[in-house]
């Protein structure tokens, strides 16, 4: 919605080249570029002269591609470049010039998709603060508006869904997915999305086993693969691993962080998507087949330092902590802290997405992530957030009492068998699916509950996690480079 209303006001249904002076950084918070490369524009973001110059004149010179030139009023762009481009400085003055820009720039939470949705609707000179305000209040915020702006991003992603052709695409669909819970549990809305849930689960089934062969500069793509990149992006850095946090869960945890700079990208957390087995695999950098305890959490240190070991820190350059003041050394430079709120927050949850909406949002307004985020940053140390997993709503099937399961996950979303005869008997029962064993023990059998399904008291309504879901497997990851 922003990113096509940006797309129009600067003209680029008409131009191959558009400059946007983006003072403000919108395309952070908004990714409105998103929408520019949907419509062929190469995205480009000016650091240099020298630089643009050295990859990107002889395109300018000698093709007609589309280019997307983003760039800041700081930055010096030389006249016989600014020339070759169209320009369009990005303001709330230039975008809804009959809206006060400064009621609108002394709301920071506001939703600009929200805005441009209602914003189209307007015909009325608001330029007064007030009048503004009360647009915001019961126009912008309205019931109605949201509800509207939900079916469309809902349909903008399921068309993503249906067209997916790399696993990057999933990335920008849980993030899809999440706003729309997110506003719809804000405005007590009653909208579905478990359909990408179930599409998403196929993908899985499918593909999942072949995302070890991926290599990504932006991303590890699977959590097995953490250690490996940090330590390939960064001298001396610290994972900051918030267990149990979904994508929803981070989007409200983000506003608390509108001061830090950040690069968000994602993961695939490891399957079962369970603390023991994924968190292992984060802290280790090994699939679940190689851990030496998958199923407890008692090596998970063990793990951890002798991951950092093999990748080359010395024993006094290793730090492990949990909780929000963690004391390392001088002399740390690769370092782990765990935070358990969330995952906690989901255990203890019964109030559903909206009791989670509330936790989550007191944990953000206390800004102790973030404290410590700066505090690492201070000391010199990269900073990279992420989950083990996720979590999901469900509704209880009945908890499993004498089945003969060998072994215990504490997964309410998933079973691990070994020599079980009556596999397929659960199977039928309680509508299981079989899953391929990607990554893990092939001595055994692993059956998981469909989606918005868990091992719970019957009709009992749960967070919980453990299966193949997106909003268990893609979690955030985060990077915060300290030059930054």
């Amino acid at each position: 919605m922003f990113g096509d209303y940006v797309l129009k006001q600067s003209f680029a249904d008409y131009n191959n080249r558009i400059l946007i002076i983006d003072d403000d950084e919108l395309d952070k918070t908004t990714l409105y570029s998103a929408d520019f490369q949907t419509h062929g524009f190469e995205v480009v973001y000016y650091a240099d002269d020298l630089s643009f110059r050295i990859e990107y004149e002889d395109k300018l010179k000698n093709s007609d591609d589309k280019v997307l030139l983003i760039a800041s009023s700081s930055s010096f762009v030389p006249y016989d470049i600014q020339r070759r481009f169209r320009t369009y400085t990005l303001s709330m003055d230039r975008l809804f010039p009959k809206l006060n820009s400064e009621a609108l720039k002394a709301q920071p939470t506001l939703d600009l998709e929200l805005l441009c949705l209602a914003y189209m609707k307007n015909f009325d000179d608001l330029h007064q603060r007030k009048q503004t305000e009360a647009f915001i209040q019961h126009k912008v915020n309205s019931p109605e508006n949201v509800a509207e702006y939900l079916k469309y991003l809902y349909d903008k992603t399921m068309g993503s869904v249906d067209m997916v052709e790399n696993y990057t695409d999933w990335f920008w669909i849980a993030e899809a997915k999440a706003k729309i819970d997110v506003l719809a549990t804000e405005y007590r809305l009653d909208f579905d999305t478990s359909e990408i849930n179930r599409i998403f689960q196929d993908y899985i089934l499918d593909q999942f086993g072949k995302l070890s062969s991926e290599i990504s500069r932006e991303t590890p793509v699977l959590v097995s693969r953490v250690m490996e990149y940090m330590s390939d992006h960064s001298g001396k850095f610290v994972i900051i691993v918030m267990d149990g946090m979904s994508e929803f869960d981070w989007l409200l945890i983000s506003k608390s962080f509108h001061n830090i700079s950040y690069e968000q990208t994602a993961a695939f957390a490891m399957i079962p998507t369970t603390t023991s087995v994924s968190r292992q695999c984060l802290l280790s950098n090994k699939y679940p087949s190689q851990l030496l305890e998958p199923w407890k959490q008692s090596k998970e240190k063990q793990e951890f330092v002798f991951c950092a070991k093999k990748i080359g820190f010395t024993p006094e350059q290793i730090g492990y902590e949990r909780g929000y003041n963690p004391q390392f050394g001088s002399f740390v430079k690769c370092g782990a802290v765990i935070i358990n709120d969330v995952d906690d927050m989901v255990h203890a949850q019964h109030q559903g997405r909206l009791g989670m909406l509330n936790d989550i949002g007191v944990l953000a307004a206390q800004h102790q992530l973030a404290d410590m985020t700066k505090r690492f940053l201070s000391e010199g140390f990269d900073v990279y957030i992420t989950a083990d997993h996720g979590n999901t709503p469900c509704t209880g099937l009945g908890k499993l009492m004498g089945t003969g399961v060998e072994t215990e996950t504490k997964s309410r979303r998933m079973i691990v068998l070994q020599n079980f005869a009556n596999k397929v008997a659960l199977q039928q029962k309680y509508g299981l699916v079989g899953y391929p064993k990607y990554y893990l023990n092939k001595d055994f059998d692993y059956l998981i509950c469909d989606v918005g399904e868990s091992f719970d008291a019957k009709g009992e309504n749960v967070i919980t996690h453990g299966g193949i879901t997106i909003d268990e497997v893609i979690v955030p990851f985060i990077k915060i480079k300290a030059e930054k």
